[in-house]
C-alpha cells in the first residue's frame, strides 16, 4: 500500500518508465516523465518557501502539465487546491482567502481571471504565480517561474515528510450560504478507495481510462489514481467535447477507452442525440457514473447498444472522498420506471438510513442517508461549525463518526440502497408531500425531452411551493408544456403536475458538469407567473 498518492505514479516509473502515463491532443507524457517533472515542479516550489502544509493552487486547464503540477504540489508536502478557470475572480478570492494561499499554478486562457484577481494591491503583495508553460503569460503581471525554470531543477528523488494521514486536498463546494466549503481529504481516503476500485473493476496496465471530470471535481481522483496504481494509461477529455456528441464519440472509439467515467447528465445528451451504434466502443468493458441520478431510459439506451459492457452506479458526496456504495446492474432494465439503487457499500464505508431520531428505519421506509467509514473527510477547512453540523457521532458507537448527507433514501427488500433525493427536495405543496425526483423519474419517460429538473419555488402563499419544470427537447422535437403536462398527467397524480415551465436550448451546469438547479430556481423566480399561462 502506498504511503501517499504520488506514490503510485514513483513506482509505475521504475517498473515501467517508458509506459505512457497521460494522453492529450497535445502529447502525452511517459510513467519517467511524468514522475521527473512533478519532482521538479516539487523543487522549484520548495525553493520559492513552501512548506509542509502550505496550500498550492492549481489554476489551469486539464492537461499533462496539470496531472504533473498536482503531483509536484504533493511531493513538495502541501496541500493541492484545484481552482475552476472558469470561475469568476470574486469566487476564486474567497477560496484563496479561505486558504491563505502564497502559491498559483497556472497556465493557458486564465490571463483575464489573474489580471482581475491582481488588479487589487494586497494579491499582488501576497500571491507567488508560477507558470507551467514555457511562454510568458501575456498579460501584465509578474510570474515567478515558467517551465523553461522548472526544467533546470533536478529531478533526484525528493524525500516527503507527509504521512497518509495529512491532508492532500481541499475541494471547494458551493455553500447554502454562497460561501464556498472547502472539504479536507486525506491521502489514506483516497488511497482507500483506489485500492477498493482497483480490484473490484480488476483494472491493469492495459486499460486505457478516461479523465472527463475536470480537476476540481473529485471524481478525477479515482480516474488519475486509480489509473497510476495500475501502471495503466490516463486519457485526458476535451472539455469542448461535452458539447459535440458526435466528437465524443469519436474521441471513445479513437483512444480506444476500455472505461469511461463521466456524469449523468453527459450519457443523457449522448443518447438523446443517438450517436451511439449498436455493438459500438468494442475496447470498453467498463462504463462508471456518479454525481447524479441517471434516467432509467438513459441507461437502457446505452445497455441495449453496448451489451459487452458492464455498468455501475457510484454514489458518494464530495464529504465522503469519491464514493461510498456502488452498484452494478446485472441486466437490462425492462421497465423504464424501475429505480436503480446506488447498491451497497464500498469495503471500508457503511451507510445507515436513520430517522429524525439517528434511528434505524425499518426497510421500506424513507429515512436520511448518511455515511460512516475510511472515506470520510476531515471536515470543512477551517470552519469547525459547519464541520460539528455535517460530520455528527454514531449514537451505537460514539467515537465514530458519521456524514450527514442530507440525501433520502431507502433500503430495498433486496437489502440495496436506494436514493430518493434531497431532503431539501422534498416539498409541502397545497398538503401534499412530493419528493421532485418522482416526477423527473416520469418526465424522463416522455418522448421528445432530451433533459428535464424539477425545482420548487416558495411563493409565501397558502398552496405552500410551487413546483417548476425546466427542460430541454430533443433534436427535431417541437415539445410543447401543455403536451408534457398531459402526457405527466398520465403517470403522477393532479398534484404533482408542475404549475410553471420553462423550455431550454440547453441547461446550466456548474463546475462539476452538473445541472445547476440554483440557478434554475432564479430563473423561475426571476420570471415570476409568466410561464404559469404555458400550462393552461
Amino acid at each position: 500500500m502506498p504511503r501517499l498518492l504520488q506514490d503510485w505514479v514513483t513506482e509505475q516509473a521504475e517498473k515501467r518508465p517508458e509506459a505512457s502515463a497521460v494522453v492529450s491532443e497535445a502529447g502525452r507524457l511517459t510513467y519517467a516523465e511524468l514522475d521527473a517533472l512533478s519532482t521538479r515542479v516539487a523543487r522549484v516550489l520548495k525553493q520559492g518557501g513552501c512548506r509542509q502544509g502550505d496550500r498550492v493552487a492549481l489554476l489551469m486547464p486539464k492537461s499533462p502539465l496539470a496531472i504533473a503540477g498536482l503531483l509536484g504540489i504533493y511531493k513538495a508536502d502541501c496541500i493541492y487546491v484545484p481552482l475552476d478557470p472558469a470561475s469568476p475572480a470574486s469566487r476564486l478570492k474567497k477560496i484563496l482567502d479561505s486558504c491563505e494561499n502564497r502559491w498559483v499554478l497556472a497556465a493557458g486562457p486564465v490571463t483575464p481571471v489573474l489580471e482581475e484577481l491582481l488588479q487589487e494591491e494586497r494579491w499582488r503583495q501576497r500571491l507567488s504565480i508560477g507558470w507551467l508553460d514555457t511562454r510568458r503569460p501575456a498579460g501584465g503581471f509578474a510570474v515567478e517561474f515558467t517551465l523553461a525554470d522548472v526544467m533546470l531543477c533536478s529531478a533526484a528523488p525528493l524525500a516527503c515528510r507527509n504521512g497518509s494521514q495529512e491532508p492532500a486536498h481541499i475541494l471547494f463546494t458551493s455553500g447554502s450560504t454562497g460561501t464556498p466549503k472547502g472539504v479536507v481529504i486525506t491521502h489514506a481516503n483516497v488511497i482507500r478507495f483506489v485500492e477498493w476500485a482497483t480490484r473490484y473493476f480488476a483494472l491493469d496496465s492495459s486499460d486505457r481510462v478516461s479523465a472527463h471530470p475536470p480537476l476540481q471535481f473529485d471524481l478525477s481522483f479515482l480516474d488519475v489514481f486509480g489509473t497510476a496504481a495500475v501502471g495503466g494509461e490516463l486519457h485526458l477529455v476535451p472539455s469542448e467535447l461535452n458539447v459535440l456528441p458526435n466528437k465524443l464519440a469519436d474521441f471513445i472509439r479513437a483512444s480506444g477507452l476500455t472505461q469511461w467515467f463521466s456524469v449523468p447528465s453527459v450519457l443523457t445528451y449522448l443518447a438523446k442525440f443517438d450517436v451511439v451504434r449498436f455493438n459500438d466502443f468494442p475496447l470498453l468493458r467498463r462504463l462508471l457514473w456518479a454525481g447524479e441520478v441517471l434516467p432509467t431510459p438513459t441507461l437502457i439506451h446505452w445497455m441495449k447498444r453496448l451489451p459487452h459492457v458492464t455498468f455501475t452506479n457510484l454514489y458518494g458526496p464530495t464529504e465522503t472522498s469519491i464514493a461510498s456504495s456502488y452498484y452494478t446492474v446485472p441486466a437490462c432494465p425492462e421497465d423504464p420506471q424501475a429505480a436503480i439503487p446506488i447498491g451497497v457499500a464500498c469495503d471500508g464505508e457503511e451507510l445507515l438510513v436513520l430517522d429524525e431520531s439517528m434511528q434505524a428505519v425499518p426497510r421500506g421506509d424513507t429515512g436520511e442517508l448518511y455515511i460512516g467509514g475510511a472515506g470520510l473527510a476531515c471536515g470543512y477547512w477551517r470552519d469547525p461549525e459547519r464541520t460539528a453540523a455535517a460530520f455528527v457521532r454514531q449514537p451505537q458507537r460514539p467515537s465514530e463518526r458519521l456524514y450527514k448527507t442530507g440525501d433520502l433514501a431507502r433500503i430495498g427488500d433486496d437489502g440495496l440502497v436506494y436514493f430518493l433525493g434531497r431532503a431539501d427536495s422534498q416539498i409541502k405543496s397545497r398538503g401534499y408531500r412530493i419528493e421532485l425526483g418522482d416526477i423527473e423519474v416520469a418526465l424522463n419517460t416522455l418522448a421528445g425531452v432530451q433533459e428535464c429538473a424539477v425545482v420548487a419555488i416558495n411563493t409565501g402563499s397558502f398552496e405552500g411551493a410551487v413546483i417548476c419544470c425546466a427542460y430541454v427537447a430533443a433534436a427535431g422535437s417541437d415539445v410543447a408544456p401543455t403536451r408534457l403536462r398531459r402526457e405527466l398527467g398520465r403517470l403522477v397524480p393532479g398534484y404533482m403536475l408542475p404549475a410553471r415551465w420553462l423550455a431550454l436550448d440547453q441547461f446550466p451546469r456548474n463546475g462539476n458538469g452538473k445541472t445547476d438547479r440554483r440557478r434554475l430556481k432564479e430563473e423561475f423566480e426571476e420570471r415570476g407567473d409568466a410561464h404559469a399561462a404555458q400550462t393552461a
